[in-house]
C-alpha cells in the first residue's frame, strides 16, 4: 500500500484511541468521545475516497477533510443529545427516584426511557392514567423543544391472559401514549409505534414483581444524524 495511504489510516488509529482516552469525571466525555469516534470513521472514508481517486496525495488529505467532517457531525449529535437528556434527568428526577422511570443511553446516541406498570396503565386497560399524564406532559414538552429527533413508543405486557390479547393490548398502549404525545404538540409524524406484548420479559413471570416489571412503555428517542 502506498505509503500515503497507510499514513492516512495510522491517523484513524491515533483517533479512534483518543476516543477511548477522556477522563471519567469529564462532564462533556460522552460529547468529546462522539467526536472522536466521528472523526475516526469519517477519516476512514476521505481516506478510501481520496486513494481511489488520486494515489500521490488523496488519501491523506480524504482523511484530513472527512476526520473534520465527521468530528463535528459526532460532537453535534452528542451535544444536542446530552442536553436532551440532562433535560429529562431533571424534569423526571422525582420519578426516578421513585423508581418509576428509568433513562438510559444507548450507544447509537438514542435515548431510551422506560415507563413502568406503577406509572403507566391499569391492569389490562390501555387509557393513561391521570397519574402517567403528568409524566407524560412533560415528556412531551421536552421532545417538543428538541424536536430533531423521531420518537418510537413500545409497549410491553407480561404473561397473564393469551399471547394475541397480550400483543393487542401492548400496541393499543403505545398508540395511547402517541395520541397523548400528538395532544401536547409532538408532531404526530415523529412517531411510530410497536406493540410487543409478552415476548420481551425484563424479569420472570412467576413473580408479581417480576410481572410488574414487564408491565412497561418504553420511548426510543433517536435524533436527526444530519445535526451539527
Amino acid at each position: 500500500m502506498h505509503a500515503m495511504m497507510r499514513y492516512g489510516f495510522s491517523m484513524v488509529l491515533v483517533m479512534s484511541l483518543a476516543a477511548c482516552a477522556t477522563t471519567p469525571n469529564d462532564p462533556n466525555a460522552q460529547t468529546k468521545e462522539k467526536a472522536a469516534m466521528g472523526a475516526a470513521a469519517g477519516a476512514v472514508l476521505g481516506a478510501v475516497i481520496g486513494y481511489q481517486g488520486d494515489h500521490s496525495g488523496g488519501a491523506l488529505r480524504g482523511a484530513l477533510v472527512g476526520a473534520a467532517a465527521g468530528g463535528v457531525l459526532g460532537a453535534g449529535v452528542g451535544a444536542y443529545m446530552d442536553k436532551q437528556q440532562a433535560e429529562f434527568e431533571r424534569k423526571l428526577a422525582s420519578e426516578q427516584q421513585a423508581h418509576q422511570v428509568e433513562i438510559e443511553r444507548l450507544q447509537n446516541e438514542s435515548l431510551k426511557i422506560t415507563m413502568n406498570s406503577e406509572v403507566s396503565f391499569d391492569f389490562g386497560s390501555a387509557q393513561v392514567t391521570p397519574s402517567f399524564g403528568k409524566t407524560l406532559d412533560k415528556v412531551g414538552d421536552i421532545l417538543q423543544r428538541y424536536n430533531r429527533s423521531g420518537v418510537t413508543v413500545v409497549g410491553h405486557t407480561d404473561d397473564v391472559g393469551s399471547a394475541e390479547f397480550n400483543q393487542n393490548l401492548s400496541l393499543q398502549r403505545a398508540d395511547s401514549v402517541a395520541y397523548y404525545l400528538e395532544d401536547r404538540g409532538v408532531d404526530r409524524q415523529r412517531i411510530r409505534t410497536e406493540g410487543r406484548g409478552e415476548s420481551e420479559p425484563r424479569a420472570s413471570n412467576a413473580s408479581e414483581a417480576g410481572r410488574q416489571l414487564n408491565r412497561r412503555v418504553e420511548l426510543i428517542i433517536k435524533p436527526d444524524s444530519n445535526i451539527q
